[in-house]
């Protein structure tokens, strides 16, 4: 299998559903490596393991850490950076952080949360050479701002400014859109109205493809879950329950054995 790269991504669009899910470090990267098309190195990260409310703490020293070991162990899938809250409020922060994610992390593209006014910044990281993956529709990043997480595309109005943040930045230069949150047959629309792949988290089957946070699909993160996710892993359980029998096996003598011994 040869290594998936931006232009890969794009040609996918009404040919085949791509798949994505998150990665945070090396040992877990080199296992999805291949399996799935994109390894995103989310800002989610803040919340699933760093016990955060929301994405908004996290700077981009750490989205950077966490990439390189991401690059470390993907050879063959596509790792995508979110560029972290506060990181791109300007076109010129926007190019200095994402030449210096270009450059520290070694991922092949970027992602950036907004819709038509940050279409501008989109192009300008084009315009220098850097993929750029957008995000529209429920923005983590805009959590605090808007009062929580809310669906979008209930309301017609909703539903037009989607079409339209996801025409400007299709016009911008993305090679992808991630549409979260959004109504399924809204989304449907969207995806049938740009050329670039959209690829939905809460947004119904009828979009390009896919994207889950890993500690969710496999079961690891337990505080929640939410309705657009399905879980394919009872990991937490499965950790809980090796610990307890390690534990127990110390307890009563059993671990190491003679043949664990040197």
């Amino acid at each position: 299998m040869k290594n998936i790269t931006v232009s890969s991504i794009k040609k996918k669009k009404n040919q085949e559903k791509i798949t994505m899910i998150t990665a945070y470090d090396a040992l877990f990267a080199k296992l999805f490596d291949g399996e799935v098309d994109i390894l995103l190195v989310g800002d989610s990260l803040a919340m699933s393991f760093g016990g955060e409310k929301d994405t908004l703490p996290i700077g981009m020293d750490e989205m950077i850490y966490h990439t390189k070991a991401v690059c470390r162990g993907a050879e063959k899938s596509l790792v995508v950076i979110d560029m972290p809250f506060g990181s791109y409020d300007t076109k010129e922060k926007a190019l200095h952080n994402a030449i210096r994610a270009y450059k520290e992390s070694g991922a092949s593209a970027i992602k950036l949360e907004g819709g038509i006014e940050k279409a501008e910044t989109i192009a300008l990281l084009s315009e220098n050479g850097i993929a750029v993956m957008g995000h529209i529709g429920l923005k983590p990043q805009f959590v605090r701002a808007e009062g929580g997480y809310k669906v979008k595309g209930k309301e017609e109005g909703e539903a037009q400014s989607l079409l339209r943040d996801a025409k400007a930045l299709e016009e911008s230069g993305v090679f992808a859109l991630v549409l979260e949150g959004v109504k399924a047959e809204v989304a449907q629309e969207v995806a049938r109205s740009v050329s670039v792949p959209v690829i939905g988290i809460g947004s119904g089957s009828q979009v390009d493809g896919q994207v889950l946070v890993w500690s969710d699909m496999l079961g690891f993160f337990e505080g929640f879950t939410p309705k657009f996710v399905r879980r394919y892993l009872e990991g937490a359980s499965l950790i809980r329950q090796g610990v307890r029998e390690y534990a127990k096996d110390v307890r009563e003598g059993r671990f190491p054995s003679e043949a664990e011994s040197y």
